[in-house]
């Protein structure tokens, strides 16, 4: 008789593990990125205060009703796993492949040019405009070209994925560092 295979996911994140994995993927670099563009369309503070709490309260929801679908169907592959039970394999079968081809991998790349910008802040020839290959325009409307921000951008992406394959402990740590550094601010250091 063969051996059964583990088909467990190993439980290896604690209360705080956890928190940090749900700001990182809740709140993410959005709150950064985007605050700007919204404050500008909306032009008041009031309304853009009224958009984060209304989006808030649609995001509890969100979580509240996620967390009925875990408790009913307690196994790895969250959406996927939900939509195959709820329509047919199908389903599953197609938003496994669109979160791998086009969802996840567009969330990865605006992550890692909202980190390059922000990063530029402090490197100040990481920048859009800092060509390492000039535009080579294609048509009117589109060119090819390499600035510093998608080379820094490139090398995070490349990095995360390296830190995904050392397994858990490390990626959690490296988790932790970086939503904890980013919700967080000195003593001492107030926001005017």
């Amino acid at each position: 008789m063969l051996p059964q295979a583990d088909t467990e996911f190993v439980r290896g994140l604690g209360l705080y593990d956890s928190t940090m994995v749900v700001i990182g993927a809740m709140i993410g670099s959005g709150i950064f990125i985007v605050s700007a563009d919204m404050a500008r369309t909306i032009g008041s503070p009031g309304w853009l205060l009224g958009a984060w709490i209304v989006t808030g309260l649609l995001t509890v929801v969100g979580a509240l009703s996620y967390g009925e679908l875990a408790a009913m169907m307690p196994r790895a592959g969250g959406q996927y796993v939900y939509l195959r039970e709820a329509f047919s394999p199908l389903w599953g079968f197609l938003y496994g492949w669109t979160l791998f081809l086009v969802i996840q991998t567009g969330t990865i790349a605006a992550v890692s040019v909202g980190f390059a910008r922000y990063f530029g802040a402090l490197v100040p020839w990481i920048r859009d405009d800092n060509y390492l290959v000039p535009p080579i325009h294609l048509s009117t409307g589109y060119a090819l070209s390499l600035s510093t921000t998608q080379v820094v951008a490139t090398v995070i992406i490349a990095f995360l994925s390296w830190t995904n394959t050392r397994g858990l402990e490390y990626g959690k740590i490296i988790q932790n560092v970086f939503t904890r550094s980013s919700y967080t601010r000195p003593r001492g250091c107030f926001i005017a």
